[in-house]
């Protein structure tokens, strides 16, 4: 049975590990080298495979040093150009993982980059900066079109999946989505929870793909509720989906919370 445990980096970052008995694991997105060192040393891991969502440094910067001391095969997008990747792959890929007993399936998810990818495995997904708890990246080198499409592919996964992403940004996301659904009381009960938990020295994530749907206002472009704040904000009616979504995530780029 594979067990994902986080390693914190940088000051919000999580570098993903799986883990499978005896000591196989797996590194997702090793944006900083001591602190993942330090993990696999500390629990003497053997690293088989590491994953790449996508080119950004505080993803990728640590995977040089890393495979000095912790040499194993790169998987990472084929369409960004990332020094250490040696097993290029796209979406509808398959890689089998024999050490951990799974395979992963690669989706596409361009819009935060370019190339960015995403990892499905049994009951969770690995979505790097696409989906966030209670938001999602920004859209730095796609289309706003490419991102909406990018997260409702997402979307159609199993809504118990467990997500997985790479930043702890999740109350900071929640307070804007109250700002877009108010009288949403799902939103608020998740946002107090998630406060809680920072409190608390927890993280908050994994979510489900479920409490997205429910709460995460851009898996929401389509719900009455959120096309009427973006209609509100843009002055104008607007087509629910694409056109909603570039609307709420030009609003959350300038929101100061």
């Amino acid at each position: 049975m594979v067990q994902l445990s986080a390693v914190p980096a940088f000051t919000d970052n999580y570098v993903w590990i799986l883990e499978s008995v005896p000591s196989a694991t797996v590194v997702v997105d090793p944006g900083e080298a001591e602190p993942v060192a330090a993990a696999l040393s500390e629990r003497r891991l053997r690293p088989v495979a590491y994953l790449l969502t996508h080119h950004h440094g505080d993803h990728v910067g640590g995977l040089t040093e890393l495979l000095a001391d912790f040499p194993a095969p790169v998987f990472g997008p084929a369409r960004e150009a990332i020094d250490g990747v040696d097993r290029p792959i796209a979406g509808g890929d398959r890689i089998p993982l024999p050490d951990l007993g799974l395979d992963l399936d690669v989706l596409d998810l361009p819009g935060h980059t370019a190339g960015h990818v995403g990892y499905v495995g049994p009951g969770f997904a690995l979505v790097g900066d696409t989906l966030f708890a209670g938001g999602c990246g920004r859209v730095f080198e796609g289309t706003m079109e490419q991102m909406y499409e990018s997260l409702c592919r997402l979307a159609e996964l199993p809504p118990a999946t467990e997500i997985y992403c790479a930043h702890e940004y999740t109350v900071a996301n929640l307070r804007f989505a109250l700002d877009v659904e108010p009288d949403n009381e799902s939103l608020a009960r998740r946002l107090e929870g998630a406060i809680a938990a920072r409190e608390a020295g927890m993280p908050t994530v994994p979510s489900t793909l479920a409490d997205e749907l429910a709460t995460n206002p851009f898996l929401r472009c389509t719900a009455p509720s959120v096309v009427a704040a973006a209609e509100a904000k843009s002055g104008r009616t607007l087509t629910p989906g694409a056109e909603v979504f570039a609307v709420i995530r030009g609003w959350k780029d300038g929101w100061r919370g």
